[in-house]
């Protein structure tokens, strides 16, 4: 009989698979079953706990996960050769479990963090000076000029102000001013230049493109407008002439945005991002979860949780539906689902395009799966409200933004919108960074977290490792929350990431 390894996870009665928490060599019995493994299974990955027959469902977390495409037997192991993506139940329950929700609030004394109190009643957790590309064509003069600023040392006698950030993109021109793409790109443009963790804003543009400055100011009014400039290249004189005058300007504006001090500031006012991205079998059982206990704490603060990616909830979009605040929340959502359906068709592709391979080398084997362990970011309260992508966020407690699963994009619409932090749980590892908000970076396993020091803010490995309640790591996230909220730098902060993970998303023709 083969040796038993580390005991695996049941995450369910009714699943038929269990999670390995320890790689098991061939020879071994992870299941005590007297059933030898013929081959190796990394951690994270499932063993089969039931013989199930070719078209039988698989269950994990008491939920499907996708079908066997052949017999599985008792031991197997589970994974992309024996079990593939298959329709979900859409008939959907929407708001049954609002008021299991609803207490599912916690009970906690208000709390601050230090913050920078904005003139539009925002708060700021970072305080930074940000140029703004309107369009490709200025996207190598505000990198320049960024440089140039950088490394002259003026913004050395600023201890206030965390820096300078270009935010270039590669469009602006080419679309239909009428289009999808222009209104997302107008929304994510206005909502960085008008950010509270932004003191001030220089829009750069060329000056003939299609993202106009003035027309974007006349669309979102006067509201944060006293903290931007704009110029183009074409009416100050050239690229040269250009980079001169934005560093001059940059000079001047510096001793006002330096003014502005760190004061006492309520939770309530935070608006913070959840990511997940190198997803891996304990996404779902470790950081991710533990990510939902800390959403859930934020949203007895007052704060707001933005959990996003769209095709990344596809298939536990009901556990969201089943506790919308209202009816028209959970039709916004189911829109936003049928447009992604649509969307993937028209461009030949499928809902379970992802997982990407590295998720699957983690041990997750369809979307279904992955976004059973996504939503999980989310905890436990009611659903408050749903916004397109890049959409100012103004509602408190747990709320959905529609966007891509693509890290930066997702972000970037969510960073528009208004989070001051983005928290990011990976399993497989992540070099990821976000400027003017900054990234908290979860790793779900004490491995990873060892592998990878220089990236990790924390670790949630000891959940299994070490049994410590997902209460317990939740608390900690919250704590970090706080924390980096109020000046405590991330990693990826002080590996000076983020400047190249500004990417809007681009949706609609160019021409």
């Amino acid at each position: 009989m083969g040796a038993r390894m580390a005991e695996p996870l049941i995450l369910h009665p009714a699943d038929t698979v269990a999670v390995l928490t320890a790689r098991a060599p061939a020879g071994s019995d992870p299941l005590g079953l007297g059933v030898p493994l013929t081959a190796a299974i990394p951690a994270g990955h499932k063993v089969a706990r039931v013989a199930m027959a070719t078209g039988a469902v698989v269950l994990k977390f008491g939920q499907i996960i996708g079908t066997a495409t052949q017999a599985i037997a008792v031991g197997d192991h589970v994974h992309t050769h024996n079990c593939a993506f298959s329709a979900h139940d859409q008939a959907y329950a929407v708001g049954v479990d609002l008021d299991a929700a609803r207490a599912a609030v916690p009970q906690t004394a208000p709390l601050t963090f230090q913050g920078y109190a904005r003139a539009d009643g925002r708060v700021g957790t970072r305080n930074y000076v940000a140029l703004i590309a309107t369009v490709n064509c200025s996207a190598t003069v505000i990198r320049k000029a960024t440089a140039e600023i950088e490394a002259s040392g003026l913004l050395d006698g600023y201890a206030d102000v965390d820096g300078i950030v270009a935010l270039a993109h590669g469009t602006g021109c080419g679309m239909d001013e009428d289009g999808p793409g222009y209104a997302i790109l107008d929304r994510v443009l206005w909502g960085h230049a008008t950010h509270p963790n932004v003191g001030a804003t220089v829009f750069v543009g060329l000056g003939c493109e299609v993202m106009q400055i003035a027309r974007m100011q006349a669309q979102f009014g006067a509201a944060g407008t006293e903290r931007f400039h704009a110029l183009t290249i074409q009416g100050t004189g050239g690229t040269r002439a250009t980079i001169d005058a934005i560093k001059a300007h940059v000079a001047g504006i510096l001793p006002q945005v330096n003014a502005v001090a760190r004061t006492p500031q309520a939770m309530a006012a935070l608006r913070i991002a959840l990511q997940c991205g190198g997803s891996d079998g304990f996404s779902a059982i470790t950081a991710n979860p533990a990510l939902g206990v800390a959403s859930d704490l934020l949203v007895a603060q007052g704060a707001t949780a933005i959990l996003s990616e769209t095709p990344e909830i596809y298939g536990a979009e009901n556990l969201l539906l089943r506790r919308a605040a209202t009816p028209a929340v959970a039709d916004k959502l189911i829109a936003q689902i049928r447009w992604w359906e649509r969307y993937t068709a028209q461009n030949g592709g499928s809902m379970d395009n992802n997982p990407s391979p590295g998720n699957k080398q983690g041990g997750i084997t369809t979307i279904l799966e992955k976004s059973l362990g996504a939503a999980a970011k989310g905890g436990s309260t009611p659903l408050a409200a749903v916004y397109d992508y890049a959409d100012r966020v103004d509602a408190p407690g747990f709320v959905f933004m529609d966007t891509p699963g693509y890290d930066p994009v997702s972000a970037t619409g969510q960073i528009a919108g208004g989070a001051q932090i983005v928290v990011f749980t990976t399993g497989r590892g992540s070099a990821f960074g976000s400027k003017p908000a900054p990234t908290i970076k979860i790793a779900t396993s004490d491995a990873l977290l060892a592998q990878m020091p220089d990236d990790m803010d924390m670790g949630t490995g000891d959940i299994v490792s070490r049994g410590t309640p997902i209460a317990v790591a939740g608390q900690a996230i919250f704590d970090l929350i706080r924390a980096t909220a109020s000046g405590q730098v991330t990693k990826s902060e002080a590996l000076g990431l983020g400047d190249n993970e500004f990417v809007p998303w681009q949706v609609g023709c160019v021409m």
